[in-house]
C-alpha cells in the first residue's frame, strides 16, 4: 500500500498544477512591470541589432550566405543586455520578496488558494528565508546572456517538485526549507490564515 501523503501542519500539499498556473501568473505581473521599467532599454537594444538582422534577412531572401560584412551591434549592446537584466531582476525581487516574508503568498499564489510556510512550523517566512526562496529561481536571471544558462537552471528548477518525494519540494523549497500547502476553502483562507484543527480528527502526518 502507498503511504499517505504528509499534511505539514494539517494542510495538504499544493498540487503541481496550482504551483505551475500561480507561478505563470506572478510571472505575467512580473512582465507588465518590465514593460512599464524595462520598455525603453529593450527597444533601445532591439535597435542596436536591428541593422544586423535585417541585413541577415535580406541575404537569406537572396540565397546568399556569405556571413562577411554583416553590420555588427553598437557599443552600447552589451550594457543595454546588462542593465536590462538587472533591472528585470530587481522587479522580480520587489514582487516576491517581501509578500512571501509578510504571508507566504504572492498575488498568483493567492489566486490559487496556497502558501508558503516552513517546514518545522506553520509560521511567516520572514525576510532571510523569502529572500533565499527566491534567490535560487530568480538570481539565474542574470545568467541569461550566457547561452541561456541562466533560464536552463530556471526550468530545472520548476519542474523540480515533480520528482520530490514526499513533499513535492522544488529547489527553492528545498534551500529555504519550505512546502507549499493548499489553504481550506473557507472564510479566511485566501488570506493565509488556516482554520484550527479539529481535535476529532487529527491534521496526519507533520514533518
Amino acid at each position: 500500500m502507498r503511504p499517505p501523503q504528509p499534511r505539514p501542519h494539517g494542510l495538504p500539499l499544493a498540487g503541481y498544477g496550482a504551483r505551475l498556473v500561480a507561478r505563470l501568473i506572478d510571472l505575467g505581473v512580473v512582465f507588465l512591470l518590465n514593460v512599464v521599467v524595462n520598455g525603453w532599454f529593450v527597444w533601445r537594444y532591439v535597435e542596436e541589432f536591428t541593422p544586423y538582422f535585417r541585413e541577415v534577412f535580406r541575404r537569406g531572401l537572396a540565397n546568399n550566405p556569405s556571413t562577411e560584412g554583416l553590420p555588427q551591434p553598437g557599443e552600447q549592446a552589451g550594457g543595454l543586455q546588462v542593465a536590462i537584466l538587472l533591472i528585470a531582476t530587481a522587479l522580480w525581487f520587489a514582487y516576491e520578496v517581501p509578500a512571501m516574508a509578510g504571508n507566504g503568498q504572492t498575488l498568483g499564489k493567492r489566486l490559487m488558494g496556497i502558501r508558503a510556510v516552513p517546514v518545522e512550523a506553520d509560521q511567516p517566512l520572514g525576510f532571510g528565508r523569502a529572500l533565499r526562496r527566491w534567490s535560487t529561481l530568480g538570481l539565474p536571471t542574470l545568467l541569461w546572456y550566457c547561452c541561456g544558462l541562466g533560464l536552463l537552471l530556471q526550468l530545472v528548477d520548476a519542474a523540480s517538485p515533480l520528482f520530490d518525494q514526499p513533499l513535492r519540494q522544488a529547489l527553492h523549497d528545498k534551500r529555504a526549507q519550505t512546502v507549499v500547502v493548499r489553504l481550506p476553502h473557507a472564510p479566511g483562507a485566501g488570506t493565509g490564515t488556516a482554520t484550527p484543527h479539529d481535535p476529532a480528527n487529527p491534521p496526519g502526518d507533520t514533518p
